[in-house]
C-alpha cells in the first residue's frame, strides 16, 4: 500500500558545522603538538635538515634567474 521511500538522514546544519569546526581544531590541534611539543633536540635537528634543504636547492640555482634565453 506506502511505497518505502529511501530517503537521506536529516541532519541539523548546526551540528554539523559545529562537528566540522571541532574536527577542524583537533586536527590543527595535533599539528601544533607536534611541532611545539618537540624537545629542543628534535627543534634544532628539524632546522638544520630545513637549512641544509634550502642550501641544496639553492646551489642548484642558475645565475642568469632561471632564463634559458640569456
Amino acid at each position: 500500500m506506502y511505497k518505502s521511500f529511501d530517503m537521506s538522514e536529516i541532519v541539523n546544519l548546526r551540528h554539523a558545522r559545529k562537528l566540522r569546526e571541532r574536527a577542524k581544531a583537533a586536527s590543527q590541534a595535533a599539528k601544533n603538538r607536534a611541532r611545539f611539543g618537540a624537545r629542543k633536540v628534535d627543534k634544532d635537528l628539524e632546522a638544520a635538515r630545513q637549512a641544509q634543504a634550502e642550501r641544496r636547492i639553492d646551489g642548484h640555482r642558475r645565475e642568469n634567474g632561471g632564463d634559458a634565453d640569456t
